[in-house]
């Protein structure tokens, strides 16, 4: 009985925390080889705004995406007026909402990744004739890939723990948006201590797994 209760948050908050953990790494993978490789006005200022979700409070994350995306916000009203589209509460809502959390956990991984490339080896590359979009995926990305996938990896775990911007955009609708922090939430206000407990567990050993995972990934090679 618990498991069937847990296993609709459950599919639904690894189908939100896989797609937010993919739109994460090419965001920030691309912002971060961007930022590290070139300087232009505004560099500081770009790094830290792309920095910035990692140290606001979830709500007010959830505050802007509201102003962003709402019904009346500066991009929802014209989504829905031109396509008729909204993501105020609803699944691709939360994917939004735990991308936009998760996206600093892999541009802090990228960066430093991507920043302890040896240039040489790329310097090495363009005197051959290599192109620079060659160069970046067949030098500069293989050789950073231990560090990014690492940070893809935390990324995971912290989107499948969101909470708070994923209320304020998506709701806690049960089968429909309600992820398994929110499951959680859920079971111990109605007092289902023994599922709040399961899910609890669940969330814990996923994520301990991936801790470990993304450590030993992080370890340099012997």
């Amino acid at each position: 009985m618990i498991e069937a209760a847990a296993l609709t948050p459950l599919i639904l908050t690894l189908k939100v925390a896989l797609l937010a953990t993919l739109a994460a790494v090419c965001l920030g993978v691309g912002l971060a080889q961007i930022i590290g490789k070139f300087r232009f006005a505004g560099r500081d200022w770009l790094d830290a705004v792309c920095t910035l979700p990692l140290v606001l409070p979830p709500t007010v994350l959830g505050y802007y995406l509201i102003v962003l995306i709402g019904r009346r916000g500066v991009f929802g009203q014209w989504l829905e007026e031109t396509f008729g589209v909204t993501l105020m509460f609803t699944w691709e809502g939360a994917v939004l909402a735990a991308t936009v959390v998760a996206f600093p956990l892999v541009f802090r991984s990228a960066r430093s990744a991507l920043d302890g490339v040896d240039p040489n080896i790329e310097n090495a590359a363009r005197t051959l004739g290599a192109s620079e979009t060659r160069i970046f995926f067949q030098v500069t990305l293989p050789l950073a890939f231990r560090g990014i996938l690492s940070g893809g990896m935390l990324a995971f775990a912290r989107a499948m723990g969101e909470f708070g911007a994923t209320l304020m955009v998506a709701g806690n609708i049960p089968g429909k948006t309600q992820t398994l922090s929110l499951a959680v939430y859920t079971a111990v206000q109605a007092g289902n201590d023994s599922l709040a407990n399961f899910l609890v567990l669940v969330v814990s050993t996923v994520c301990v797994v991936i801790l470990v995972i993304a450590g030993k990934l992080l370890k340099p090679k012997v």
